[in-house]
């Protein structure tokens, strides 16, 4: 059986990523994998994993939830730092 670890893996994003997309999308965690894996493949699919992880960080500003913004802050970082090639300006 696949693991939600193997799929993580596979999808190209960390966990802190991936939860955000997750958030994002309403979706378990597992389903956020696959959501992921096709966005990287996709033209444009990056950009749309920044602007999903950047609406949540906002979202959770919104509602003062501070330390979760934070995380998601990281998350948002550790993605650019990760994917530098795939994110137009």
């Amino acid at each position: 059986m696949i693991s939600f670890e193997d799929c993580a893996a596979l999808c190209g994003l960390d966990p802190d990523q991936i939860s955000a997309v997750a958030e994002h999308e309403h979706v378990p965690e597992i389903e956020a994998t696959a959501i992921a894996s096709h966005l990287l493949h996709r033209e444009g699919g990056v950009d749309d994993i920044k602007r999903m992880i950047t609406e949540d960080v906002r979202e959770a500003v919104a509602r003062g939830n501070l330390p979760h913004a934070a995380e998601l802050l990281r998350a948002l970082r550790h993605f650019l730092r990760d994917h530098p090639h795939d994110v137009r300006a």
